[in-house]
């Protein structure tokens, strides 16, 4: 209650300025990373491994690689959506600031969320790499071929009903009660914090992720759609009748792929 009421008395005084500085660390990662996957999508030549995937080789510089694709690709994706989280955190951060802890904090814990979305993108390269080398997804196109796509899309549409995914989505669209729960002190506190709530956010999203498998890793469109669309999950109110109805939708489009 205590951190709530030093929240509250500080956060008030808290001008939109001060707030923007604080935030412009995380800020500044996100813009980087899509302008460089803008870059990416633009000339695909410069994608990292494009020519392991051609040729089915993956070295272990390439799978860094191509690691680091996946890595830039979700920063730029879920830091936008983490936003209303991150400045909860930086007001209710204010009376620690207030007694000389800085700004570091506010960036730990934005690093600690992207750690976990690179976590998930180790796994989305691995799997890449396998279902490249299994000739089940194009290396030109970057997308699955054959039934696999409509498995994904029936797999997406069934996990929004899944009550880990609806557990996952109350942790982020509720920032005050993560941060009282999940309070730890200090810069790793806020690494850890920040750490902990990218694996709810992962926990809700990976199976979304994993349309950009059906319908091209490096689609444009797909990308800004996810993007937008998981931004309005976490902070428009009813968004869990919103998660229901694009979970039958996933549902009839993967089983009409599949007959």
């Amino acid at each position: 209650m205590q951190r709530v009421g030093n929240m509250r008395s500080v956060g008030a005084r808290m001008t939109p300025a001060r707030l923007a500085l604080l935030l412009g660390g995380p800020t500044a990662v996100a813009v980087a990373s899509w302008v460089y996957l803008s870059v990416m999508i633009n000339d695909m030549s410069m994608m990292p491994g494009m020519s392991a995937m051609m040729m089915r080789v993956f070295s272990p510089m390439q799978f860094i690689g191509l690691f680091l694709m996946w890595a830039v690709m979700m920063a730029a994706m879920m830091l936008p959506t983490a936003a209303p989280m991150i400045t909860a955190y930086a007001r209710m951060q204010g009376a620690d600031r207030a007694r000389g802890a800085g700004w570091l904090p506010v960036f730990a814990f934005s690093g600690g969320y992207v750690l976990a979305w690179a976590g998930f993108s180790l796994a989305a390269a691995g799997l890449q790499v396998g279902l490249t080398n299994l000739a089940i997804m194009s290396p030109m196109m970057m997308r699955a071929t054959g039934p696999l796509a409509g498995a994904i899309l029936v797999v997406a549409g069934l996990y929004q009903f899944s009550p880990v995914k609806h557990s996952c989505l109350r942790q982020c669209r509720t920032p005050i009660s993560f941060l009282m729960t999940q309070w730890r002190e200090g810069r790793w506190g806020a690494l850890l914090m920040g750490w902990r709530h990218g694996l709810f956010c992962v926990g809700c999203c990976w199976a979304l992720m994993g349309l950009l498998f059906v319908v091209g890793v490096m689609n444009a469109a797909c990308i800004i759609a996810i993007t937008i669309y998981v931004l309005v999950e976490k902070i428009v109110p009813g968004a869990e009748l919103l998660s229901k109805a694009v979970g039958v939708a996933l549902v009839g489009m993967g089983l009409w792929t599949l007959i």
